[in-house]
């Protein structure tokens, strides 16, 4: 059973992240820290699939006559896109918090929601 739990030992990582990252997102007013809260959820993502996607013992997928067991590469280069897209997502969504603040003067979203006229 011990063997078990420290096996799955990187899920348990994941886990954590993931939702460490979704309560931020929930209990947060803040619209930077749920920007965090979203870039930690993201990064849980990524280990996920690395985790996933390792293989014990393998090697990268270079052919040649002493290896006969290979890594798949396709989970690192989604990954890999995956952190270009959450970069820029990330850029965007701070660049709005940045106008918003210019507009309502304040990044606290109860705040912001008094001070919308519309229901």
């Amino acid at each position: 059973m011990m063997d078990t739990a420290l096996g799955l030992y990187p899920y348990w990582v994941v886990i954590f992240l993931m939702m460490t990252g979704f309560y931020i997102v929930i209990e947060s007013g803040n619209l930077i820290k749920k920007v965090i809260g979203l870039s930690i959820f993201q990064t849980s993502v990524f280990l996920l699939y690395l985790t996933v996607g390792k293989v014990s013992g393998a090697t990268a997928p270079i052919v040649t006559d002493e290896f006969t067991l290979y890594t798949n590469p396709l989970p690192s280069v989604l990954i890999l896109t995956a952190i270009v897209v959450g970069v820029a997502t990330s850029a965007v969504a701070l660049a709005l918090i940045v106008r918003i603040r210019e507009a309502y003067e304040t990044i606290e979203e109860d705040e912001i929601h008094a001070q919308d006229p519309t229901p």
